[in-house]
């Protein structure tokens, strides 16, 4: 223990333990240090890279109003603030750092294909159910033929339409 210490102190002198090759070896420990100090300080690593994420997506309404009404209380998306406070716009979370953002001005409803669809998650399908029956929301399968879908992994799913017609999924994905 006392030669270690001494590689690291040139002031520690001891005439019990005597460690002849000393010097040489702290010459050797210095060298590579200094060797490899360069190499650990200037070399980086190429940052880890990060997929893009969601940030919103945006829904174009008919009636902004009777829209919002329905993704607050039917979806039950919390309402935060927009930044255009024009009346065209309302905007809702849809998980930390997600939104929905609702804009009013369509004309007419546009066909949608339940194959695109906003999907959420929830953490009991059968007690979002009894809410969706409690609203009277008319909720299917995908595939129109019944209530709940049960995709392959073991996932549950229902499915309705906003007032617009956009497909909504809620699942109930353990993520």
């Amino acid at each position: 223990m006392h030669c270690l210490w001494q590689l690291f102190s040139s002031t520690v002198k001891s005439s019990v333990v005597r460690c002849p090759p000393m010097e040489k070896i702290r010459f050797t420990f210095l060298l590579l240090v200094f060797a490899l100090l360069p190499a650990l300080l200037f070399s980086q690593s190429a940052p880890a890279k990060q997929s893009p994420e969601l940030d919103h997506t945006t829904v174009y309404v008919r009636d902004l109003q009777k829209s919002a009404e329905f993704y607050e209380k039917v979806v039950e998306l919390e309402k935060i603030p927009e930044p255009f406070k024009d009346g065209r716009h309302i905007w809702f979370r849809m998980g930390p750092h997600q939104q929905l953002h609702v804009v009013g001005g369509a004309t007419e409803v546009a066909p949608h294909e339940i194959d695109v669809h906003l999907a959420f998650r929830v953490a009991s399908l059968s007690d979002f159910m009894t809410h969706l029956d409690q609203m009277k929301v008319k909720y299917r399968n995908f595939k129109g033929d019944g209530k709940i879908s049960d995709r392959p992994d073991g996932v549950r799913q229902v499915y309705f339409q906003d007032p617009d017609g956009y497909w909504i999924e809620v699942n109930d994905d353990k993520f």
